[in-house]
C-alpha cells in the first residue's frame, strides 16, 4: 500500500466541478504549502488545471505541476519512488452535488533519474482503494516512454517534464498579505514586503517572481468522454504524490 503524501486543492479547478473542462471553482495556488514538501520539493504539488483542448473538439486537457520553482538551466526530473495521481470524481450531479471520491485514476510512475528517465501512466481506470491510501493498479500502461518528450498511445497524449511555471505570483506582496511565511535566512529573505499589503499591484507594478522560473509537469490530453461518468460533462479533479 502506498500512503498518500499530500492532497491538493489548487488554482485551477480543484474541490470544484469542471464542466466540459471548464473551472467552476477557482482557488489558491499550493506552492510550498508546508515545511515538509519544502525540504522535498519533488513531492510538492504546485498546480492542477483542466481546460478544453485548443486543437481537438471534445478533448480535455489535465495538468500537474510540481517542484517549482527551478532555476533556470536545473535539469531536475521526478521522484522515481513516488505515485503521482490525478484523480477524478465522475458522479457528480446535474446539481453540481459531489461525494469527493475517486471514481477514476489517472497514475504515474517514473523510472530512473537524469535525462534517461521514464515515465508510464496507467488510466483512467478505477481504483484499487480510494481516500489516503494509495496502489498502484495492476494493469499494463496506457502510455509510456522518455521524459520531455511529447508521448502518443491512441486518443491519449502524454508529456512529463520541465516547463516554465504557469503561475503568476507577486512574492512581495504575498509575504505582506502572510509574514509568518517569509523566511529568516536564504534568498527570499531579502525580498521586502510591499507598503500596504492590503493595495494590490496592478499589472504595471506587480512583479512576478515566478517568472524565468521552471517546474515538472505533467499534461496529458484525451477524449473527456473518458473522464466523464453521469453523462452531464461535469467531473471533480485533484492530484496526490503518494510514497
Amino acid at each position: 500500500m502506498i500512503k498518500r503524501r499530500k492532497r491538493v486543492l489548487p488554482v485551477a479547478v480543484l474541490a470544484g466541478l469542471v464542466a466540459l473542462g471548464i473551472p467552476a471553482v477557482l482557488l489558491s495556488s499550493d506552492h510550498q504549502d508546508t515545511p515538509e514538501v519544502e525540504l522535498n520539493h519533488l513531492c510538492d504539488i504546485n498546480d492542477v488545471y483542466a481546460f478544453p483542448s485548443p486543437t481537438t473538439t471534445g478533448n480535455v486537457v489535465l495538468v500537474l505541476t510540481t517542484a517549482s520553482p527551478i532555476a533556470a538551466g536545473v535539469a531536475d526530473t521526478f521522484d522515481p519512488n513516488k505515485l503521482y495521481q490525478i484523480k477524478i470524481d465522475n458522479n457528480v450531479s446535474a446539481a453540481n452535488a459531489r461525494d469527493g471520491v475517486e471514481n477514476l485514476v489517472l497514475q504515474f510512475t517514473f523510472k530512473g533519474t537524469g535525462a534517461g528517465q521514464t515515465i508510464s501512466m496507467r488510466g483512467p481506470v478505477a481504483p484499487v482503494s480510494t481516500g489516503t491510501r494509495n496502489k498502484i493498479v495492476n494493469v499494463e500502461p496506457s502510455v509510456s516512454g522518455a521524459i520531455n518528450t511529447e508521448l502518443t498511445s491512441g486518443n491519449i497524449k502524454l508529456y512529463a517534464g520541465l516547463k516554465d511555471d504557469p503561475f503568476f505570483l507577486d512574492l512581495a506582496q504575498f509575504f505582506a498579505l502572510v509574514p509568518d511565511r517569509r523566511p529568516a535566512t536564504g534568498p527570499l529573505s531579502a525580498i521586502q514586503p510591499v507598503p500596504n499589503p492590503f493595495c494590490f499591484r496592478d499589472a504595471g507594478t506587480a512583479v512576478d517572481y515566478l517568472r524565468g522560473y521552471n517546474c515538472l509537469a505533467i499534461v496529458v490530453e484525451m477524449p473527456a468522454a473518458m473522464l466523464t461518468g453521469t453523462g452531464n460533462g461535469k467531473i471533480g479533479i485533484w492530484a496526490t504524490t503518494s510514497r
